[in-house]
């Protein structure tokens, strides 16, 4: 029961952190991630806000899920709810800076809450988000590697995005160069103990993080999968360049 109500909290915690971090983003005006570029754009061109807008592409890209039979969890379904109302109440709060040094600081502080919410959020092991779950079941499927399919979905949603008036700038770059190495780091700070028993235990088996001896990263793949459908060994093929295979 305890364990449960910690993962709850971490879900709870992280998703609004994310949809905060993104409001944050917004009122910087300094340029958005690709899937808020996205969001942004539908905003401006409907009667929806940009909550609204998350909520409703998050509901289409679940799907999404069908065909690629990948399965959602409450966290799923939190992610939808949460983030939506959370980054609308963050824009009815805060106000656009007048400053350029706020601004700037209220973007890179949003990047910095956005990986810490990344990694409570998935480190709960309730269900990934419908745009990461859209992701991995692709790779899974398509056997594809994890940076091909990344790449063209956040390619094709920043280019959508952009042409119906979401805004590109300094910030896209920012966040698309430092989301990753900010939520490595802050795996890496987690206590390992904590680590292993999260939803990022897996990732963790595969990197350089150790959690676990290396005579654990000798378990058989089949007792290797997460609960996304990401096989850890498949991680390891594609730290080393080698296409991840077909299931």
């Amino acid at each position: 029961m305890r364990e449960a109500a910690a993962r709850g909290g971490a879900l709870l915690l992280g998703l609004i952190g994310y949809g905060f971090s993104m409001a944050m983003m917004v009122r910087a005006e300094l340029g958005l991630d690709p899937w808020d570029v996205f969001h942004q754009g539908l905003a401006l061109r409907t009667p929806m806000t940009i909550g609204v807008a998350s909520a409703v592409v998050g509901v289409a890209v679940l799907l999404a899920w069908i065909p690629l039979r990948t399965r959602p969890g409450i966290g799923t379904i939190a992610n939808v709810i949460v983030i939506a109302v959370t980054v609308d109440a963050g824009m009815a709060i805060l106000a656009t800076p007048t400053s350029l040094p706020v601004r700037i600081a209220m973007m890179v502080g949003a990047v910095v809450l956005n990986a810490i919410s990344t990694v409570l959020y998935i480190g709960a092991g309730l269900g990934p988000g419908p745009r990461d779950g859209l992701m991995t079941g692709l790779v899974v499927r398509t056997g594809l590697s994890v940076r091909l399919v990344r790449t063209s979905i956040e390619a094709t949603v920043l280019t959508v995005g952009w042409l119906l008036g979401g805004t590109v700038g300094v910030g896209t770059v920012l966040y698309a160069f430092g989301i990753g190495p900010l939520v490595q780091l802050f795996v890496w700070i987690t206590p390992k103990r904590v680590l292993a028993r999260s939803g990022w235990s897996s990732v963790a088996d595969a990197s350089d993080l150790g959690v676990e001896s290396c005579a654990g990263h000798n378990r058989t793949r089949r007792d290797r999968v997460d609960e996304r459908g990401i096989d850890a060994g498949d991680v390891e093929d594609e730290a080393r360049g080698r296409p991840i295979r077909h299931p």
